[in-house]
């Protein structure tokens, strides 16, 4: 069993919802208040979407969860996400996803490709969505994620009620119309509630939208290919030594 695939050793008090720790203080709050008066947070703010979909475990695909993608965009080829578990002010950020297009996924060896999944179901089925936009603005921008590839590195499993980060990161993978890759009616069913939305309208509005993945030319979606799926462990490792005084 890999690391990522444990289950966490028992925690202290508290259901899960927050990490353990005392409240916030009056006075770190106005060290807070004053830092983001004082100080110019260049790379937060530089983040310009807000993305909603779903993600399956590769280790364990029958584990699914909502994520809310916050993205910054570098240029045309490449976006960095950072992931949080709902929209709320308190979400966990839990993990962290890039973004390439396929121009450039192209260029990624195959075992590196063998990490990353595609985008292009959900887009078209409509569990990629901006909450709040509507669909005529996002177009344009929908029809280039839908040539994009992610690699999704999961730090927090809140899923499975860890209070803090534990262990090792979880390789996370795209929902599809395979298999495990289904997503859970349920989870769709809670977040049109949640947003006022219908996700089978959505997907019906972005029938047109094309694709152009040519299929198992490319090592993406690797587990759809053979089964397999990819999972860290945590190894103890002798540390290089500089010149100068060893450890004992």
């Amino acid at each position: 069993m890999a690391s990522s695939d444990k289950d966490p050793d028992s925690m202290p008090v508290g259901d899960g919802s927050v990490p353990p720790g005392k409240p916030m203080t009056m006075g770190h709050q106005v060290i807070d208040k004053s830092a983001q008066m004082l100080q110019t947070l260049k790379p937060i703010k530089q983040m310009s979407q807000h993305a909603c979909t779903f993600a399956v475990y590769g280790h364990d695909m029958s584990r699914q969860i909502e994520a809310h993608h916050y993205i910054t965009r570098l240029n045309q080829d490449f976006l960095q996400c950072a992931v949080y578990d709902s929209n709320e002010s308190s979400a966990h950020l839990i993990g962290v996803e890039y973004i390439v297009s396929d121009r450039i996924f192209d260029t990624l060896p195959p075992e590196e490709q063998k990490l990353w999944h595609s985008h292009d179901h959900e887009v078209t089925s409509g569990l990629w969505v901006n909450p709040g936009v509507p669909e005529m603005i996002q177009r344009k921008e929908l029809e280039s994620m839908a040539h994009t590839y992610g690699k999704f590195w999961c730090t927090w499993q809140v899923d499975r009620g860890d209070k803090l980060p534990l262990g090792a990161p979880a390789l996370m993978m795209s929902p599809q119309m395979v298999n495990m890759g289904v997503v859970k009616p349920q989870l769709v069913h809670e977040r049109d509630r949640k947003f006022k939305m219908s996700t089978e309208d959505v997907r019906k509005s972005r029938v047109n939208i094309t694709v152009s993945r040519p299929g198992n030319s490319r090592v993406a979606d690797y587990w759809m290919h053979t089964g397999k799926c990819f999972a860290i462990d945590i190894e103890q490792e002798e540390m290089k030594q500089l010149e100068g005084p060893k450890y004992p």
